[in-house]
């Protein structure tokens, strides 16, 4: 099958890593399912869209666009299934969530109060980077032509998703679909810089801590326990009873 959409430069320069992450069947099995979630979600939000937006021909698109999603969800969830029911039990491992995201990667869709335009470029981008994304994930399954064909048919619609999306930016827009698309851009970057530090700042953390237990603390639990040596043992003796004549 031809490649209706190909990945992106840092996708194919990361493709051993996605092989990597794809070769292990449980981890695979797993990630279709979680998969499967994000696509229902998404399902939802664009129903919703559908029915807040007042434009009649973006209503009709987001419905067609949130049954593709559930569709989506369930070709996900029962090839995830059929993989699990195949394979021996096993105890969760190394996800690697943000290196292999799925359909908008880890920024989720905010639908009540965004207007037709912001929310557009939002998905223009998120179903181009999800395209971008699936369309590695299927060059490295030729190991698994099953989940293979599961991504060559979600890769159709997702290309439709992004032309839509497009168009109907640059109709509703009326000429500042750019300035929309480099809003919703710079809103995707400041999301993962947000993510990316707190994941920073997690490491950071627990690399001090670690520091405090072992390299700060020692020193005082040493002196704590040189000063009780040097306490005498036993009951103290009690002090001499003050006589009536001081006040002390």
């Amino acid at each position: 099958m031809d490649e209706v959409v190909g990945p992106s430069a840092l996708d194919r320069a990361l493709r051993p890593l996605h092989r990597w992450v794809w070769r292990d069947p449980h981890r695979r099995a797993r990630k279709l399912l979680r998969f499967a979630e994000t696509e229902a979600d998404g399902g939802r939000d664009l129903s919703r869209a559908a029915e807040l937006t007042a434009d009649p021909l973006l209503r009709r698109l987001y419905l067609r666009h949130a049954e593709d999603e559930l569709r989506h969800a369930a070709l996900f969830r029962e090839r995830g299934g059929a993989l699990l029911r195949g394979l021996p039990r096993a105890p969760a491992g190394f996800e690697a969530n943000w290196l292999t995201p799925g359909e908008r990667g880890l920024d989720d869709l905010r639908v009540d109060g965004e207007r037709d335009e912001s929310l557009l470029a939002f998905l223009h981008l998120s179903e181009k980077a999800a395209a971008q994304r699936f369309a590695i994930y299927r060059q490295v399954l030729a190991h698994d032509p099953d989940t293979r064909a599961v991504f060559d048919d979600v890769l159709h619609d997702e290309a439709f998703h992004m032309t839509y999306t497009q168009t109907q930016l640059a109709r509703v827009a009326a000429g500042g679909s750019r300035a929309r698309l480099f809003r919703a851009r710079a809103g995707r970057l400041w999301k993962a810089y947000l993510r990316v530090a707190a994941a920073l700042a997690s490491v950071v953390g627990t690399l001090l801590l670690r520091i405090q237990y072992f390299v700060v603390l020692p020193p005082f639990a040493l002196l704590a326990r040189r000063a009780a040596k040097r306490e005498p043992a036993g009951f103290m003796a009690a002090r001499r009873p003050s006589p009536l004549t001081s006040q002390y």
